[in-house]
């Protein structure tokens, strides 16, 4: 997906160039997997990362996520963990072309708060879960949000950031790249989706597929129905309903701006609706996950399917999905059943993966149809343009979920066995550009200056069709996809 720091007096451009955020997220998600495959071998190379576990005492907060290098202790895991992310993510913006200085200086704060939001996400009286953990760290009540809570209290601090100190937020913009995190965040999260696969092929294989037809059947009628609601009922033209109805219905801003370009529009209506689909992610990460937990809890697999049908942001929705997998598998805990962890976030992010293929697809179509047969030019849609708006970052997430499920199934023995762990050192990476994907996003809700944009007959439009219909028949398709599909039960 595109990078949401936008602006409206620029012209759209679809990145046609070798060199884009999404073979960089490859790159770097490799780079993760990699070296997480060092401690199969016997070669622990991140064992150094920063965990962060539930505390009472904050000075057992934090700690290196391997034992061999306790001698760091909690602060040096994570001073060393800035270092290799400045450095890295630095690299990274030079072959951008983008100033190195200013994302360094602006990346050390958006870090500090980002992870500080993280810590105290992982409070026990916010996050313990089950009676033992309070009685465990002693404490009499608790939100019961498990640590990812911490991506609450991310997104919370940047829409502070936003809205009360712009002159803040905007010294901050050279590190706020929420989909650069979150295609980084996917690819390695490959490696978590495998290894839990691995261990129920079946059952991943009928979410895989129950994961398509749904997505198919979803927005085949999401798209008809918003591209209606928005020329009959609020009278805009097409130029304007085609994005509108992409970023509503397929995938927020990257649809919205790969199905403008398809139909070369006037470039403010795909960036106008890019700003409201940050803004309604937001709102939905806010309230979805709750709500799920309150009446889905029951159905953890339709909840993971529903939260990626419904928010339209890698960023937000696989966050969102990470977020209700930590509230459903507490209110689960609570009432006595344990599921294995990873499902219902593999499941949302299944669900998005297939969303991310199926806009390249949709942006062709639509520009055959415009192209041929509404606004004739001399520029027709090419086969080519599906590859141009393939999502790239997608390829990262199957090879390394491919080459982790290799080594899982036909590995060798003691490979298979410490598969898990070399994943889980990656997974330390992936909660962290999680925790940078919320923080960013709420940075970039600055609602104030949205309004004032002059967008309200467009969020009346998205208000109408996100809430009207698109989250219900969302959840109505997850339900006939996915109920009573259960993850796996912990041993």
């Amino acid at each position: 997906m595109s990078d949401l720091t936008i602006n409206a007096s620029q012209p759209i451009a679809i990145k046609t160039t070798t060199l884009t955020e999404d073979w960089l997220a490859v790159v770097i998600g490799l780079l993760v997997f990699a070296l997480a495959l060092g401690s199969v071998g016997g070669v622990d190379l991140l064992g150094w990362a920063v965990t962060t576990a539930v505390y009472s005492d904050l000075s057992q907060a934090l700690s290196p996520v391997a034992k061999g290098y306790g001698w760091l202790g909690g602060a040096g895991a994570l001073l060393a963990t800035y270092v290799a992310l400045v450095a890295v993510l630095s690299a990274s913006i030079y072959a951008l072309g983008a100033n190195v200085r200013k994302f360094a200086a602006a990346f050390t704060v958006v870090f500090a708060i980002a992870y500080a939001s993280w810590i105290v996400g992982s409070y026990a009286h916010l996050a313990a879960v089950t009676p033992a953990e309070q009685q465990k760290f002693g404490v009499t009540w608790s939100l019961k949000l498990t640590n990812e809570g911490g991506f609450i209290v991310a997104l919370l601090a940047g829409l502070v950031i936003a809205n009360f100190f712009p002159r803040f937020a905007e010294w901050l913009k050279e590190a706020i790249r929420p989909e650069f995190y979150i295609k980084i965040a996917i690819v390695i999260l490959g490696a978590t989706v495998a290894v839990t696969a691995a261990g129920r092929l079946n059952l991943a294989s009928s979410i895989l597929l129950r994961g398509v037809a749904a997505i198919i059947e979803a927005y085949l009628i999401y798209w008809a129905v918003v591209y209606y609601v928005a020329r009959k009922w609020f009278g805009f033209s097409r130029e304007w309903s085609v994005p509108l109805a992409s970023g509503i219905s397929i995938c927020g801003v990257a649809a919205a701006i790969a199905t403008g370009g398809a139909i070369r529009p006037r470039p403010q209506g795909a960036i106008l609706v890019s700003s409201l689909v940050v803004v309604f992610a937001v709102v939905e990460v806010l309230i979805l996950p709750v709500l799920a937990q309150t009446f889905l809890w029951q159905e953890p697999l339709v909840a993971g399917a529903w939260i990626g049908l419904a928010v339209k942001t890698d960023g937000a929705a696989v966050a969102g999905g990470g977020i209700t997998e930590a509230l459903i598998t507490a209110k689960a805990a609570a009432e006595g059943v344990h599921y294995q962890p990873g499902w219902i976030l593999a499941t949302t992010a299944t669900v998005k993966v297939f969303i991310d293929i199926f806009i390249g697809v949709w942006a062709f179509i639509l520009g055959y149809i415009w192209t041929n047969h509404i606004d004739r030019g001399p520029d027709r849609a090419r086969p080519a343009e599906i590859w141009q708006r393939f999502p790239k970052f997608i390829l990262g997430f199957l090879v390394v979920f491919a080459a982790a499920l290799w080594l899982a199934l036909g590995g060798p023995p003691a490979v298979a066995k410490a598969l898990p762990a070399a994943a889980g050192e990656a997974n330390v990476f992936r909660v962290i550009f999680f925790i940078l994907t919320f923080f960013s996003i709420g940075v970039l809700s600055d609602f104030r200056k949205l309004w004032q944009q002059g967008f309200g007959k467009l969020a009346a439009v998205y208000f109408v069709s996100l809430f009207g219909f698109v989250i219900w028949v969302g959840l109505l398709i997850s339900w006939l996809f996915f109920s009573g599909i259960k993850p796996p039960l912990a041993s």
